[in-house]
């Protein structure tokens, strides 16, 4: 009697431990990309996309408001998108947002593209990040080429208007939502992240050549921020902001070392130029730009020491 008990209340527990397994639903990775597109967002892109594929969630979902940005973090996250295991849902949103330039590649890669009412997608034409980095009109040509088949490949590859997606890199034409979701650029418009989940379930995406059908109800939303790290990095890496804190840093060591003592414009400086780097890091960087400004710095501190009447000071700057 006592065993049959026993049995009994074991039966009943694993029962009930079978159901609360059945019962929950896998997550949706939720990550929030409001920002260029750099070497920053794409690691975090790529890692929260691998981080997920690990864990078996249900998709990762993208919500993307970007004016563009760097081709090579651009690459990468579509890469990830491409090679990953569950479905990778790309959310132009919230209303407002845009995925222009490389964000509309991005879009275009996802298995599933939607966007938010009041949003817009394209002008997705290459331009270079310098003035001093202008490619002539060979060069310029075979960019653009380039592009232009990476991203009716990419549509293609999902099933997209391809003839939108290479007029978008060569014509740099931009559409609303409504418009793109009719010329089947996206999948659909959707209002908030739940009802695309609602909407997009039965949806079909492809694995290994199989079609295979998306389950979007029930599902639980998990956002996923960037660290403290990433976030910093992402806040510097606008190249404008990086070059006017080294030239801060600059200046604060020149004072420092014509006005010895002061100490707040030397520390300052040294902040300065840390921060700098710290944001060179994610950027494409200029190695004759940094040099100019490694001579710049030699040239302000030879004119305490120099006497120059100023011209050293002029040439540094």
């Amino acid at each position: 009697m006592k065993t049959s008990i026993l049995t009994c209340i074991f039966l009943l527990m694993t029962g009930m431990t079978f159901m609360g397994g059945a019962a929950r639903a896998a997550d949706v990775r939720q990550l929030t990309v409001a920002a260029s597109i750099n070497p920053v967002t794409a690691t975090f892109i790529v890692e929260q996309i691998e981080a997920a594929n690990s864990a078996n969630d249900a998709a990762v979902m993208i919500l993307l408001d970007t004016p563009g940005g760097l081709d090579t973090a651009m690459r990468d996250i579509i890469q990830a998108e491409l090679n990953s295991r569950i479905p990778v849902i790309v959310y132009v949103a919230p209303q407002g947002a845009r995925a222009a330039s490389a964000g509309a590649l991005i879009t275009l890669a996802a298995d599933f593209a939607a966007m938010a009412p009041g949003t817009n997608i394209g002008a997705a034409h290459p331009v270079a990040v310098g003035p001093g980095d202008q490619p002539d009109g060979t060069m310029a040509a075979k960019i653009e080429n380039d592009a232009a088949a990476y991203a009716r490949s990419l549509a293609q590859k999902r099933g997209r208007n391809s003839d939108w997606a290479e007029q978008a890199v060569r014509e740099s034409i931009s559409i609303s939502a409504a418009e793109a979701a009719e010329l089947s650029v996206i999948d659909l418009v959707a209002e908030s992240p739940e009802q695309l989940l609602s909407e997009l379930d039965g949806y079909k995406y492809i694995r290994d050549g199989q079609p295979l059908t998306f389950t979007g109800t029930g599902l639980a939303i998990k956002p996923v921020e960037m660290n403290w790290r990433q976030q910093i990095l992402n806040a510097l890496s606008n190249p404008t902001f990086a070059y006017l804190l080294m030239m801060l840093g600059i200046l604060g060591i020149f004072f420092e070392i014509s006005q010895p003592g002061v100490v707040l414009p030397g520390a300052v400086g040294a902040l300065a130029i840390l921060l700098a780097l710290f944001a060179f890091s994610s950027l494409p960087v200029n190695y004759v730009g940094v040099l100019l400004i490694l001579l710049a710095l030699i040239l302000f501190i030879l004119e305490v020491k120099v006497v120059s009447y100023g011209m050293l000071s002029v040439g540094g700057i």
